[in-house]
């Protein structure tokens, strides 16, 4: 059975747009969506600028309001932001898990455009990295 994992941010625009393309690509069988509490009008550019250079295409992504999915069950909802993490709705739909990977939000990087796309590059590797040993941990779980 596929484990349906939502993904929860502000904005709908970086983190949690980065860390849906990371957990699909370590796992096709994953139904994964993300969401905001508060969407943005698009996935910002420099989000979709640093998942192309590691091979992940979030173009044709967009921000999503999280009351599309408030009636659905998921095997964990994931905040990857504090604010959605203290506005987190109350799901009517069936969640095992909730939990909290923070970081920092890269939209709100300032300096030169190179030293803004850094910042997203930083934030880019440490999500994969947290979300790669959240996937790891859940499939040694289940072999359990």
């Amino acid at each position: 059975m596929k484990k349906r994992i939502l993904i929860l941010c502000t904005g709908n625009s970086c983190r949690s747009q980065m860390a849906e393309g990371f957990l699909k690509s370590f796992d096709p069988d994953l139904e994964v969506f993300s969401a905001g509490t508060n969407p943005s009008s698009q996935v910002h550019p420099n989000a979709v600028k640093v998942m192309k250079e590691v091979g992940i295409d979030l173009s044709n992504n967009y921000p999503k309001n999280v009351d599309e999915f408030i009636n659905q069950s998921f095997d964990y909802v994931i905040t990857v932001c504090d604010n959605a993490k203290e506005t987190c709705p109350v799901f009517m739909g069936k969640v095992k898990h909730q939990l909290h990977i923070g970081f920092e939000d890269p939209a709100e990087a300032t300096g030169t455009e190179e030293e803004i796309l850094n910042t997203f590059r930083r934030i880019r590797d440490e999500i994969k990295r947290d979300f790669y040993q959240f996937y790891i941990n859940e499939k040694q779980k289940e072999e359990q």
